[in-house]
């Protein structure tokens, strides 16, 4: 049998194979025949590297394959469960929830051959594991968080009952076997508690009025609650929330079971809202719709934030205001960009008094806006450091258009704004507004361009045949002409006075028409001098009337009075636009 077992291993097969090729090939007779040394010492290497491939690391198998890994899973579980006596729940968690000790576990295997589970099956026969250290992994405890508590004188979970007991307990009772870590961990002297002990312990806490649900968030939050009777601090916070409107429910729903919570803290903070005027029902309010207040990190970062407030200056009716207004955002965001706020003003160099000025009655603004860096910042606005001073100074709700996310375009440089200011003056107090005037403002709001560029365009109205003071008496009515280029105003005045045979006369009386399109004007007064010929319309009807009224208005007042108003109307206007 033993010579069988081993002719079933496929390296000799390949060996006896690879002797009858070389036979065949070397010699005619039928039987086998060695070549000499050489080829003994051919065929011994060519061994060793097959055994060297099949004797692969089952780790980097495991790492390679996702099926190796299920595989060696596979045999681990039946290894604890079969075996070692597990409970089959147990046995499965620790050996599908302990990365880093599986993957230790495998580097010590050698696979032969492809068969996975014998090879770890044969390697757990002659090596038993520590069987607590997959267990306080499986638990949720990282190998440098269990390290001390490994046991000196056992090995075999079984070994150890009240632990087992104890665990089970918490298990039966609803705790997640991932957070049993964290009370080993923070009170493992519960696991020594004699039968029936730790039972008592969670129905204590249930019998405060609490669901079930909630008891298995507090206990895995607050593991110290099992060591003794229920903390007092805990007890007053549980009155406090009675007392201010907030029933167990909104507990359950907000508090998080992988949080550490510290009831003293939390009660702590309560008081402190109330010096600073938010009590009873206008607390439960605040703490209803931020639940975070309260319970992110024990209350810890609104302490951190109504110190900053009150280190600035702010008054209880400050702070007040600022939790009965606090935005939709979670404390720690919001008190991260009031910091984050305050380092940016103070890396723009902005005096001391005048931060804490903008701290003290801006931190709604500031808690609500994540900026962005300074040096990017003064990279896209194209300033320095003390224009940007200036602008928060004269506006803070500046601030809002620098957030992340949001588009800054390039400041203009406000001497290039002054001297354009002016230069338009200057060409304004050539033409004979009078300086500081409400048509010399009106003017200088209205037009766009270099003074030079506005020269330009008034000469060109004047070369059209126009005279200065015409020019002059066009643009105090009428300043928008100008923000047209030379080209456009030639076109719509030749337009104006050669295809619609207007006179100068005509646009100096009304020159807002030179700001309308061409294909306007014509449209209009073409389908006005058709309607006059029709004689449907009154024939002295102003330009202003005709072209400053919206097509709307100008269909229904003219174009309707004829049966073939509509008609004519939209022929004209495709020949026009499609000409154009």
């Amino acid at each position: 049998m033993n010579v069988l077992h081993r002719l079933r291993n496929p390296s000799l097969l390949k060996f006896l194979s690879l002797l009858r090729a070389e036979n065949n090939l070397n010699s005619s007779n039928s039987h086998l025949s060695l070549n000499g040394p050489g080829h003994i010492f051919r065929i011994l290497r060519f061994c060793r590297t097959e055994r060297a491939v099949n004797r692969a690391n089952l780790s980097e198998l495991a790492k390679k394959s996702r099926v190796v890994r299920r595989e060696a899973q596979a045999a681990l579980l039946e290894y604890l469960h079969s075996t070692r006596s597990l409970q089959f729940m147990d046995a499965e968690n620790m050996s599908k929830n302990t990365p880093e000790f599986f993957d230790r576990l495998l580097t010590k295997v050698d696979i032969d051959d492809g068969d996975v589970s014998r090879s770890l099956t044969r390697f757990l026969r002659y090596h038993p594991i520590n069987e607590f250290e997959p267990f306080f992994e499986s638990i949720g405890l990282e190998p440098s968080q269990y390290a001390s508590f490994l046991p000196r004188n056992l090995m075999f979970l079984n070994d150890d009952q009240l632990l087992l007991r104890n665990y089970y307990v918490l298990c039966n009772y609803g705790v997640p076997r991932n957070r049993i870590g964290r009370i080993y961990k923070e009170a493992n002297e519960v696991f020594r508690y004699d039968y029936g002990i730790m039972q008592e312990k969670l129905l204590s806490l249930q019998s405060l009025g609490l669901k079930q649900s909630l008891v298995v968030k507090i206990v895995a939050s607050s593991p110290y609650l099992l060591r003794g009777d229920a903390n007092k601090e805990f007890l007053e916070f549980l009155e406090k929330l009675k007392s201010i409107g907030i029933d167990y429910d909104w507990l359950e729903e907000n508090i998080s079971e992988r949080d550490s919570c510290n009831w003293k803290c939390v009660l702590e903070l309560i008081s402190l809202l109330g010096e600073m005027g938010l009590k009873g029902e206008i607390l439960g309010e605040v703490i209803k719709q931020h639940p975070d207040l309260l319970l992110e990190c024990s209350g810890r970062i609104t302490f951190c934030l109504v110190g900053f407030l009150l280190k600035f200056g702010s008054t209880p009716n400050i702070v007040q205001s600022v939790f009965l207004q606090f935005p939709r955002m979670s404390v720690v965001k919001f008190t991260y960009n009031l910091c984050h706020c305050y380092k940016f003003l103070d890396e723009i160099k902005m005096p001391v008094k005048e931060i804490g000025r903008i701290c003290r009655l801006y931190p709604l603004l500031l808690g609500s806006c994540e900026l962005k860096k300074v040096t990017s910042l003064l990279g896209i606005l194209n300033c320095g450091m003390n224009r940007l001073c200036q602008m928060i100074k004269e506006d803070p709700y500046v601030l809002k258009k620098w957030v992340l996310g949001v588009r800054v375009d390039r400041l203009q440089d406000p001497n290039r704004i002054l001297n354009v200011r002016m230069m338009k003056i200057k060409f304004l107090i050539s033409l004979g507004f009078v300086e500081d005037s409400k048509e010399m403002e009106r003017a200088l709001k209205v037009f766009r361009g270099k003074g030079e560029e506005l020269q330009e365009r008034f000469d060109c109205l004047v070369k059209l045949g126009l005279s200065r003071e015409e020019v002059v008496e066009m643009l105090k009515v009428a300043p928008q002409i100008l923000n047209q280029s030379k080209d456009v105003i030639e076109t719509k005045i030749g337009c104006f006075v050669g295809d619609l045979g207007y006179s100068l006369s005509d646009l100096v009386t009304h020159p807002a028409l030179v700001s309308y399109t061409s294909e306007r004007v014509k449209l209009r007064l073409l389908t006005y001098k058709w309607l006059k010929d029709e004689r449907v319309v009154h024939p002295k009807l102003t330009l202003s009337t005709l072209l400053s009224c919206s097509e709307e208005i100008f269909l229904r007042s003219w174009v309707n009075s004829h049966p073939k108003g509509p008609e004519f109307w939209e022929r004209l206007k495709k020949q026009i636009y499609s000409a154009e």
